[in-house]
């Protein structure tokens, strides 16, 4: 078979151990070189560039572990039955290493095809283990989630002690180290001398003479939080028919060209799909941490626009965002850990920030799907992202995330000045406005939100709002004067759009920011 006889072939869909795959012919490039023909291979969890090989096996390993002992990420997808499907040994007390120390055959551990007997764990989603006890580290494997993201190092010096337990028929004679089964239908049991070992893998050797063809992996990126473009990176330059996938463990796909815009979106909406839907389990297990108010929304790639002095055209640098609880985030890299989460680079209160879709006419450059976050005393960013789905998403989040903060929040006081009078300018969840005066917190004048009729303002201090009276009918205007006038107008615009959103949830999917 010729590769060139593949090009034009549509995605094909298999099953392959109970997994969905989906596969098809592309064209591979750094960005620089001409493409290559490869083969494009996806999962629910990964994607995978593989080239056809014509190979004579040798009595070596199949898939042996790496020469060089690089920290490698490695995405394993917990079994309902099996779990991680891997054991270990060592730990802090013992002055070792976590070391894998079996990998059992075809569970998930062994379905990765990248981790091996003597890979250390120095991770677990990005949490390190390497001080740890063994039966901690045996806890922290156990209750890591359904999506495990481990960080390993291979020892080649600790191989083989470790496979020559395998080959036992006697319980393990090393009593200074203890092994533990990490199996959900043995109750992750961790144990001394745990007998004789079934179903263990040490990947099998080839000894065929005939040579023979062999699909073999030349990169394969998590799909985890992924990073999906069609733009070449930090420009606003659409690639044509092609796009990139990027990894959380800095694996890259490299260019990925398709022969037909068809195809290409096709692909686009598979990978996309996937990373959305492991993006939502992430977050569901993160949010098992948090109480209801302080909840994750909405996580995800987006692309912020960086003026830069020195060059004539504006750049773009990827942002992970975050909507939790009252909170917008931006991340350089997405969170690996419900720690990782207080570390984010820009952190803006929602109610005090305003979300704003740029239309098409007003864009800076060629970049779609974009929309400015502003927050008071802030510059405003500017953002985009790859669809317009995507942006629909944040928006509905977005509004979703302003009725949480606001009902949190509850209430929130203003100094202000009217008619020459220090007072206080109360939004409140439950009253509405209200002006209070004087030491003792006078109570001057009070209306319902349903009440204001509209407002106006100069842009620095002075504000006037236009009350109806629901006897009269008639228009009060009151005036006043404030510091912060932006926070006060961002804020009185979030209670407003969740007090109309709660009364009728079809506003969430109408409203025109302004």
């Amino acid at each position: 078979m010729k590769l060139s006889d593949t090009m034009a072939t549509p995605i094909e869909e298999k099953l392959d151990q109970n997994l969905k795959v989906r596969s098809g012919m592309v064209h591979v490039s750094d960005g620089k070189s001409r493409p290559e023909p490869l083969r494009l291979s996806l999962t629910m969890e990964l994607l995978t560039l593989q080239k056809l090989e014509i190979v004579t096996p040798t009595s070596s390993q199949h898939n042996g572990p790496p020469m060089e002992s690089k920290e490698r990420m490695v995405q394993i997808t917990r079994q309902k039955q099996g779990g991680l499907g891997l054991s270990i040994k060592g730990g802090a007390e013992h002055k070792l290493p976590i070391l894998i120390s079996r990998i059992y055959k075809d569970q998930a551990a062994d379905i990765t095809g990248q981790l091996f007997v003597g890979d250390a764990i120095i991770k677990v989603n990005g949490e390190y283990i390497t001080a740890c006890p063994h039966d901690d580290a045996v806890n922290i494997l156990r209750n890591a989630g359904d999506i495990v993201v481990l960080t390993v190092k291979h020892y080649r010096a600790a191989t083989p002690f470790l496979q020559k337990q395998l080959t036992k028929d006697t319980p393990d004679s090393d009593n200074d180290v203890t092994c533990a089964e990490l199996k959900a239908d043995e109750g992750y049991k961790s144990s001394v001398n745990s007998g004789t070992i079934s179903r263990s893998c040490s990947r099998p050797m080839s000894i065929c003479s005939e040579p023979e063809k062999r699909w073999t992996d030349v990169v394969a990126v998590p799909l985890m939080m992924a990073y999906v473009t069609r733009y070449i990176y930090g420009t606003d330059k659409l690639r044509p028919n092609a796009f990139e996938v990027r990894g959380l463990n800095g694996v890259t796909t490299g260019v990925i060209h398709c022969d037909e815009l068809a195809i290409l979106s096709q692909w686009l909406k598979l990978i996309t799909d996937n990373v959305v839907g492991l993006t939502h389990l992430q977050m569901k297990l993160y949010n098992r941490n948090f109480a209801v108010g302080e909840r994750i929304e909405y996580m995800g790639w987006v692309n912020e626009g960086v003026i830069n002095n020195n060059i004539s055209w504006q750049s773009y640098k990827p942002r992970f965002l975050l909507l939790k609880g009252t909170e917008v985030m931006l991340f350089e890299t997405p969170p690996l850990n419900v720690a990782g989460i207080s570390k984010a680079l820009v952190v803006y209160k929602v109610y005090q920030t305003m979300f704003r879709i740029v239309k098409e006419s007003e864009t800076v450059d060629s970049r779609q799907h974009c929309f400015l976050l502003q927050s008071s005393g802030h510059e405003p960013r500017y953002l985009s992202v790859e669809t317009r789905q995507e942006l629909l998403r944040i928006e509905n989040s977005w509004n979703a995330a302003i009725v949480t903060s606001v009902i949190k929040l509850g209430r929130k006081t203003f100094a202000v000045s009217h008619h020459g009078k220090s007072g206080g300018l109360t939004l409140d969840w439950q009253a509405g406005f209200s002006l209070t005066e004087g030491a003792d917190a006078t109570m001057v004048w009070q209306y319902k939100f349903s009440q204001l009729r509209g407002s106006s303002d100069d842009g620095k201090s002075k504000l006037k709002l236009h009350f109806q009276d629901n006897e009269t009918r008639a228009i009060e205007t009151k005036e006043l004067e404030c510091q912060v006038l932006q926070s006060l107008l961002f804020c009185m615009h979030a209670f407003l759009t969740a007090k109309v959103a709660s009364v009728d949830p079809a506003f969430l999917s109408s409203i025109q920011q302004t």
